[in-house]
């Protein structure tokens, strides 16, 4: 009986303190931040056709249309959250993605079409792509496990071990041969 009531009055205040957090100014600062990956994500999958498009590996070419599908998956994942947080999924300017964006177009624009220079500048913005959102994703993850979030952060958990992965599918195929074959150019 004893243990039923302990588990009982930790529920309760687990619940109070759920409903304490979900007012808080750590809260909003959560939501508002997702609203800015949202955005992010949302127009990274604009971008990687482009980015496909300009590559002359076929392999970059593979990767990238692999990751715009999985890109289409991390957005779904932050609707999930948004919903989760009854919470309608609105995008908000992400300014460092937007830049991140641009540095690509200029890579695109400043380098010859079908050379393996362009290639290896697609992967130096596509890394600094990932980076940014392996470090988004690893903070809101955080935030969510400490607001008692444990099916939020799952999501999170999951969008960030497959950014993590591209990351390295990347520098695999950098490594593999577009780097030195850029070297060589």
């Amino acid at each position: 009986m004893e243990t039923v009531k302990t588990a009982e009055k930790a529920a309760g205040a687990t619940v109070a303190k759920n409903a304490k957090i979900e007012d808080s100014e750590f809260h909003e600062f959560f939501v508002d931040e997702l609203k800015d990956i949202y955005w992010a994500e949302k127009h990274l999958a604009k971008a990687l056709p482009k980015m496909k498009k300009a590559s002359t590996s076929p392999e970059l070419a593979s990767a990238f249309e692999k990751h715009t599908t999985e890109t289409e998956e991390h957005i779904s994942n932050l609707e999930q959250v948004f919903e989760l947080l009854d919470e309608k999924a609105v995008a908000k300017k992400c300014d460092a993605k937007a830049g991140l964006l641009e540095e690509a177009d200029g890579i695109i624009a400043d380098t010859e079409k079908g050379t393996m220079i362009r290639d290896a500048g697609l992967i130096l913005a596509a890394q600094k792509v990932e980076h940014y959102e392996i470090a988004t994703y690893g903070t809101l993850r955080v935030f969510a496990q400490n607001m008692g979030r444990d099916d939020i952060a799952a999501l999170l958990t999951a969008t960030l071990e497959n950014e993590k992965a591209t990351d390295e599918a990347l520098t695999e195929i950098a490594i593999g041969s577009i780097n030195a074959e850029a070297a060589a150019e």
